[in-house]
């Protein structure tokens, strides 16, 4: 343990602090909370009672398009000789997929019924620009026989064989995109729709854009500039320059359908939304404005969070860390409690170079270097730019990242204060516990702070992580 954070923990008084807990990967470690901390939490929806009675519901009577037998029909070929393309999602996303209760099976019955033939169907994995999907992780999203009996290819937005170019945006962005979606007879998307911190909602449209196109395209929708506008944050789509070019890319290549489901905050089953691409996406974003929405009156000097299931690495937390800045007093502190279960917890090599980059130059020089004319696109640019929105609020030592899944000596090279500063020297093993024993000491250490003085600071717990919205006022920030 630093010997600061240890003269600071050893002298706090804890007496009277509540246990809650905190959701980490597949099972949860408790935390200790000061008394008159305030618990942010998601509206409680109960789950669908039937939820494969609502999707086959949902899918018989679409919102704005007509049923997808009629759809197939009006093709103006034998259902056998016509080629469906299902995008779907990736491992990152928790869409209820496999099983009695998921989407696939009851969609692709329909399929079958209509004389559509199983070979004739492909289930093209919107990877954007994750890396591909393992044979393990196929058979964990779409179960056994789905995986064993259907083709399932991974998009890879490197890949020129595999794109096609169909047109340029009104902004000029060139679009090339996946040619086994496009050249389909029947295009399909399906996703969960969830709150998005750049794109103000996923699903939708999102999964064609960025999901099915080249890394060129991904690069405009990423945008220095883009992603720059106030609007291109969590639950704003009017004016959000995110989501208006995914939206006309995906209006592009014409989607005949698509299928899109809502969680509440134990990833249960609440929505079904199939049909028209924008129509059937709009009754789901209203639903989940509903459920992750939450308004507070004030900002908070702490605010502990988690990555959520979303939280495979240090790339994909940022989403926790950017939902708790409009509820983060500046040059506060926020808590992330983390649980990296992915091949390289941090991401790829070059999101890695550029975290080390926004470390040496801070927001304003990362933002300036990526601002300049000779400055080169790069993969992942994009996400060390909303880290850089969370340090210009509180400050590197205003991140307190509480992980053991990340190495030590890697954890140094990232923004932010290491986990590892908080860990008894007695604990060393990279599990729950020592997790645990780091978000524990980040608490006490950040409550205790020399900065608050005499007065004692206010604290938030976002319950659900990334997943929820707190917005002062009611208003999204």
């Amino acid at each position: 343990m630093r010997p600061d954070i240890a003269d600071i923990v050893r002298g706090a008084d804890i007496g009277g602090w509540r246990p809650v807990e905190i959701e980490h990967g597949d099972r949860t470690i408790e935390v200790l909370l000061p008394p008159g901390a305030e618990t942010l939490g998601m509206r409680e929806f109960a789950p669908l009672a039937r939820p494969g009675d609502e999707i086959r519901r949902s899918l018989e009577a679409p919102i704005g398009t007509p049923p997808l037998p009629k759809i197939i029909e009006a093709k103006g070929k034998p259902a056998g000789k016509l080629s469906v393309c299902i995008a779907t999602s990736d491992i990152t996303r928790p869409v209820p997929y496999k099983g009695e209760s998921g989407i696939l099976d009851p969609l692709l019955r329909i399929l079958h019924d209509c004389g559509v033939p199983r070979e004739n169907v492909t289930l093209l994995v919107g990877t954007g620009t994750h890396r591909p999907s393992t044979a393990q992780e196929k058979v964990a999203m779409f179960g056994e026989r789905v995986a064993a009996e259907f083709r399932i290819i991974d998009h890879v937005c490197d890949d020129e064989s595999m794109l096609t170019y169909i047109g340029r945006t009104r902004s000029g962005t060139e679009i090339h995109i996946n040619r086994h979606f496009i050249e389909a007879d029947v295009k399909i998307a399906t996703g969960l729709v969830e709150s998005h911190f750049m794109a103000g909602v996923s699903a939708g449209r999102k999964a064609i854009c960025p999901a099915l196109v080249s890394r060129k395209t991904i690069e405009r929708f990423h945008s220095t500039q883009f992603l720059s506008s106030p609007n291109a944050t969590n639950l704003v789509l009017e004016g959000n320059p995110c989501h208006e070019e995914s939206l006309e890319i995906a209006r592009k290549t014409g989607v005949d359908f698509i299928v899109n489901t809502v969680l509440n905050r134990r990833l249960e089953l609440i929505g079904v939304f199939s049909g028209d691409l924008e129509q059937s996406h709009a009754k789901a974003v209203e639903l989940v404005r509903r459920v992750v929405a939450i308004p507070v009156e004030r900002e908070y000097d702490i605010v502990l969070t988690h990555g959520g299931y979303v939280g495979i690495n240090h790339y994909q937390n940022a989403k926790a860390a950017c939902n708790a800045l409009p509820v983060v007093r500046k040059g506060g502190f926020v808590i992330l409690a983390a649980c990296e279960r992915d091949e390289d917890p941090i991401g790829p090599a070059t999101y890695k170079t550029l975290l080390q980059l926004l470390k040496l130059q801070g927001p304003d020089g990362y933002l300036a270097a990526l601002l300049n004319p000779a400055w080169k696109f790069t993969r992942d640019q994009w996400e060390p730019q909303m880290w850089g929105k969370v340090i210009s609020k509180i400050g590197e030592e205003g991140i307190l990242y509480c992980t053991a899944f990340i190495p030590e000596e890697e954890q140094r090279l990232v923004p932010g204060t290491a986990g590892w500063d908080f860990l008894p020297d007695r604990i060393l093993a990279r599990d729950a516990e020592a997790t645990q024993a780091m978000v524990r000491n980040a608490l006490v250490y950040a409550c205790h702070h020399p900065k608050w003085g005499d007065r004692k600071p206010s604290v938030a717990f976002i319950v659900e992580g990334p997943y929820a919205i707190p917005c002062v006022q009611g208003r999204p920030s």
